[in-house]
This record gives C-alpha cells, sequence and structure tokens, in this order.
C-alpha cells in the first residue's frame, strides 16, 4: 500500500510556453546525439559507390515517334550528341537512344551494363550486333515482367561482348516520368559486391522495419493508442514503398507481375504519405485543437488512399503532377501540423517533427528526380530508404514516450475514482468489495483474515491548537503510517473523518493481529516533523478476526461486511469511555465453518 501525498484531480498538457521552453531546451541537450545521426545519414547518402565512367562514351538522341527501329536508328548517328553527365529527359511518347561507344575489354569475367538508380523505366532494350551482322536484343523495365527479364536484377542489367571495342545501343521508355541514364560498366565480380550490399543493406532495413512494425502493433494494444496502429501502417507503405522504389520487390516477391511492378511505387508512396498524415493526426490531437484542420487532414488522407485508382487508369502527365504535388504538400502539411499544434501546447508535436525530418531531408531528391531536375543515381534511389532508417526507430521512442505519459495520466485519473483525495487510500465501497470477498473466502478454505478498524482520537484536539490545515495533514499522517504497518496486498480505507479500516488477508493468527495493533498504536506515537515535539497522534484500535460466526453473519447466516464494520464501529465507540485504554480486541466466537 502507498498513500499519495500529492494528486492533481485534471492533469493537464504542458502548456504552450512550458513547451517551447522545455523542448528546445532538450532538444540542445540531445544536439550532440542529432549532429551524430545527421552525418551518419549525409555520410551515407553522398558516400555513393564510385566506378569510373571514363571507358564508356555515351551519345543521346531522342526520338519524338519512339517508332523508330535499330536499323533506322544507327543510320542517324551523327545526330547523337554527346553526354558529358547524366540528365533527367522527359520523353512523352518518344524514346530515348544512347549510343554507347565500349572499350576492348577481358574475356573473362563477363561484363555488364547497369542503368543504376533506374528500377522504375518503363522499358529499356540493348542491342548489339554480332559478328553475322544480326542485332542481339536484352529488354528489362517495368512494361515486363522481372522474372522474363534478360538478366533479371533489382536494375535494368545487360551483358555486353568482350574482344575488341563494341558499339551498343540502348532504347528507353519511361512516361510520364523523366528519364535518363545512370549507367555502370561493371565486370561478373563487381556485379556480384553490388548485389550483395544492395540486398544486405535492403534486407537489413525490412527485417529493422518489420521488428520496429511488430512493437508497434504490440503498444497498440497496450496502450489502445491508434496512434501506434497509424504508426504501424506508415511503417508497412514505407517498407513496401522501398521494395518497389529499390527494385527489390520486382525481383523476389512480385517477379512475375509486371504490372504491379510498374504501379508499385506509385501505389506505396500515395499509401505511405496518407498513412504519415493519420499518423501525424492522433500523435498531435489535432481534432482537439482543430477540429476544422482535422478533417482537412483526414481529407488528404484519404485522397492519398483513392488516387491510385485514377492514376493508374489515366496514367498521364496531368495525375504524375498531381502525385508529385501530393507527395511535396504532404512534407509541407507535416511540418505545420507538428508546429502549429506544438505552439498550442503539444510538446510532443515538437519531437514528432524532429522524428520526421531525416525523411523531410532525404525527400527532395526522388522528388526532384521525378521532376527531372536531377538524374537517376545511388542518391535518388536510397535517400529516403536511409532517411527512414533512422526515422522509424526515432518516432516509435517519440509515441512510446507519449503513450507512457499520457496512461499515467489517465491512471491517476482513474485512480481519483477509486481514491480518498485527502489521503489517496481506497474509497469504502473497494473496501466492502474486498471485505466481502475476504469472508467468503474464509468461509470457503477455513482460515481467518484480521479486520481492524482505527481512531484518530486526538484529531479535534490538533484542529483546536494547530488549525483545519494540521488536522488534515495529521489525516495525511497517520493513512501513510496505517498503509506502512501493513502488506501490499492488505487494505487500508477511511470510512469516515477520523476512522480508518484496515483489512489484513488471511490466514492471520491471534499474535500477529495483536502485533498489529500495538505496532499502529506505536507508530501513531512516533514524533511528527511539522508538529510540536508534544503533539503526536493517539490511535485507538479495534481489531477481529473474521469470519468467526457470528460478527460478520446476517439473519439468514449470509455474510454481511456492513453488519461487520458497524459492529467494530459499536466497539470502538465504547472504548471512548475508557480513555487510558488504546486497544480493544474481539474474541471470536465460533469457529469458521468450512464448506
Amino acid at each position: 500500500m502507498s498513500v499519495t501525498e500529492t494528486i492533481h484531480p485534471f492533469p493537464s498538457f504542458p502548456r504552450r510556453r512550458e513547451s517551447r521552453a522545455s523542448a528546445p531546451a532538450s532538444a540542445l541537450a540531445f544536439g550532440t546525439w542529432w549532429r551524430c545521426l545527421l552525418l551518419a545519414f549525409f555520410t551515407l547518402l553522398f558516400t555513393l559507390p564510385a566506378h569510373a565512367q571514363d571507358p564508356l562514351r555515351i551519345g543521346q538522341w531522342i526520338d519524338p515517334t519512339g517508332q523508330l527501329t535499330i536499323e533506322e536508328v544507327t543510320q542517324r548517328g551523327t545526330e547523337f550528341q554527346p553526354v558529358e553527365r547524366p540528365r533527367a529527359v522527359s520523353l512523352g511518347s518518344g524514346a530515348l537512344w544512347l549510343r554507347i561507344d565500349v572499350p576492348p575489354l577481358a574475356a573473362e569475367p563477363p561484363w555488364y551494363l547497369m542503368l543504376n538508380g533506374a528500377a522504375f523505366l518503363n522499358r529499356a532494350s540493348l542491342f548489339t550486333q554480332g559478328r553475322d551482322g544480326g542485332w542481339r536484343e536484352q529488354h528489362a523495365g517495368d512494361h515486363l515482367p522481372v522474372a522474363q527479364w534478360t538478366h533479371p536484377n533489382f536494375a535494368p542489367l545487360f551483358e555486353v561482348p568482350a574482344g575488341g571495342a563494341v558499339t551498343a545501343w540502348l532504347r528507353i521508355e519511361n512516361r510520364p516520368a523523366a528519364a535518363s541514364a545512370h549507367l555502370m560498366l561493371l565486370d561478373a565480380n563487381e556485379l556480384q559486391q553490388r548485389r550483395q550490399w544492395t540486398y544486405l543493406l535492403v534486407g537489413a532495413y525490412v527485417g529493422f522495419g518489420l521488428l520496429v512494425g511488430l512493437l508497434a502493433v504490440m503498444h497498440a494494444r497496450l496502450y489502445a493508442d491508434l496512434a501506434f496502429d497509424s504508426y504501424a501502417a506508415y511503417v508497412a507503405c514505407m517498407l513496401l514503398f522501398q521494395l518497389a522504389f529499390t527494385g527489390v520487390g520486382g525481383v523476389f516477391l512480385w517477379p512475375g507481375s509486371a504490372r504491379f511492378n510498374d504501379a508499385a511505387p506509385a501505389i506505396f508512396m500515395l499509401w505511405m504519405t496518407a498513412a504519415g498524415i493519420w499518423n501525424i493526426r492522433k500523435a498531435t490531437a489535432l481534432s482537439r485543437h482543430g477540429p476544422t484542420l482535422d478533417r482537412a487532414a483526414l481529407a488528404f488522407s484519404l485522397f492519398g488512399l483513392a488516387f491510385p485508382l485514377p492514376y493508374l487508369l489515366l496514367n498521364n502527365g496531368a495525375m504524375y503532377a498531381i502525385l508529385n504535388v501530393y507527395g511535396l504538400a504532404a512534407v509541407a502539411l507535416s511540418i505545420s501540423l507538428c508546429l502549429w499544434t506544438w505552439r498550442r501546447g503539444e510538446a510532443y508535436s515538437f519531437w514528432l517533427f524532429l522524428g520526421f525530418l531525416p525523411v523531410h531531408l532525404a525527400y527532395p531528391f526522388p522528388a526532384l528526380r521525378a521532376a527531372g531536375v536531377l538524374p537517376d543515381s545511388w542518391a535518388t534511389q536510397y535517400a529516403v530508404l536511409i532517411g527512414s532508417a533512422i526515422e522509424i526507430p526515432l518516432l516509435l521512442y517519440i509515441l512510446h514516450r507519449r503513450a507512457r505519459d499520457f496512461s499515467e495520466h489517465r491512471a491517476r485519473l482513474r485512480a481519483l475514482e477509486s481514491t480518498d483525495p485527502l489521503t489517496g487510500l481506497v474509497l469504502a465501497p473497494v473496501l466492502r468489495l474486498r471485505l466481502r470477498d475476504a469472508l467468503r473466502r474464509g468461509r470457503r478454505l477455513g482460515h481467518r483474515c484480521a479486520v481492524l478498524l482505527v481512531e484518530l482520537a486526538n484529531h479535534a484536539h490538533i484542529v483546536e491548537r494547530e488549525g483545519r490545515d494540521a488536522g488534515d495533514r495529521a489525516l495525511v499522517v497517520a493513512a501513510s503510517r496505517l498503509a506502512a504497518v501493513v502488506r501490499d496486498v492488505d487494505t487500508v480505507c477511511r470510512v469516515s473523518d477520523t476512522r480508518f479500516a484496515v483489512l489484513v488477508e488471511g490466514p492471520s493468527h491471534d499474535d500477529e493481529r495483536r502485533r498489529l495493533a500495538q505496532h499502529m498504536v506505536a507508530r501513531g506515537l512516533e514524533r511528527l516533523r511539522t508538529f510540536p515535539p508534544d503533539l503526536g497522534l493517539n490511535l485507538r484500535v479495534v481489531s477481529a478476526r473474521v469470519p468467526d460466526g457470528d460478527i460478520e453473519a446476517a439473519d439468514g447466516g449470509e455474510v454481511d461486511e456492513q453488519l461487520l464494520l458497524q459492529r467494530l464501529h459499536r466497539a470502538l465507540d465504547r472504548l471512548k469511555t475508557d480513555p487510558k485504554r488504546a486497544i480493544h480486541h474481539l474474541e471470536p466466537r465460533a469457529a469458521p465453518a468450512s464448506t
């Protein structure tokens, strides 16, 4: 048992002034930690796997019709413009042709051209001419199942013949997004190493994300908080989006479905964004601060859930523009909601803003790639993956701290319904319920428990001498000392202004009950620091061992805990007639009947 010294009946969330002061201070305290995370993020982002492209000489030309054959394109060799560095090009219904001059290569091991960071191109075909003059064609791209690619891989991959210098022709289709060609010339060993690193990175990310998602589901059941449900949905969509965006999902999860492989990045990006805004709505308690804004955020999330259908049906430039605007608007909206609710008093909204920050910093790379500003690269493909790997555990920790604090507030509110506001002890209905169960259990099992009624006999004298506040403090101290001499499983309750009932769960013996009563009286006489030296707590105690077959029995023979308490009260009233006597024990009259 414990006594709550101070209880706030209506615990409130941090006020705006407090939250604005405390959150930045904490942020400064963890400044070094955040700088380390951001440094690691940008180190991983910009320390790209380097491979010299100097051996390749590349020229490009756009076929506006998209209908020309390889024979017709080779006749336009003079129209190809040299490519110094990859750049994004909007093709519409046309096709991008690249003429690649490959220098002489060793016969062993085999050599490959890989379109790095281009897992979502519609179609890519490499043409090389054999010794007989015929054209060998290799295929890849989202409009073809990955299992049917010439060389199944997470990104379009083509084998180049070894031996002398070779001119290869690469045809790329992609609509409505822009296309670019970040070509890498790799031998078989380098390709295997790159595959291993990619699968290790994505596999570790997915495994970690699944673990965090499972923890989120467990927290949702533990705290009954919808913020964890929305967070789990956000994590699931983020994992699927990364699998689709990096091309790994097409290799392992849906290798036979070209249509789904083409649609998956857009679908999961929209659902991930919608789940993220839904999570922010719940975690920031937006409905409490702005019901209209909450409905607008809900509509924004529902739009993201429904938009994949018209996007896939129409699949034109307008739908693609809406897709990109939706992603950028989601970033702006999430930042605005977090900071706005923080200023309105939600302290954890500031930490949510920091939790989403790694993805917000990484999002411009794929967004600018989608807009055609940046070409395909390792950064545009893996920036969000690295950012979300930092973000996901941070958000779970923030949501956990938020739920734990809120659950403590709710626990305090629930405790107020069953505790005495002055002493923090349980209320009389709780005592009666436990006492009734103890009496019935004692009859059934044949053992007795102890019930003591304790009165602060000099409470009126303390109030008269020191004032009402001193009398209240004396009651609190008396409750604390009574609770300290019993076990945690026992019950101490304030049953009237100056009287306390104590239920000591059985089996209990007479000697233990007598020693406990003496101990209570002695604890009351101990020195009180805030009271004069000559003023102590005079406690009177009446005890009984029950069930004893009579004192707790009603007319029908059933146990009646209220009748037991009434008889203890009468015995304590009679004890007042003998001021020198502090303890009275009601002796058992009969052995409890066992059934």
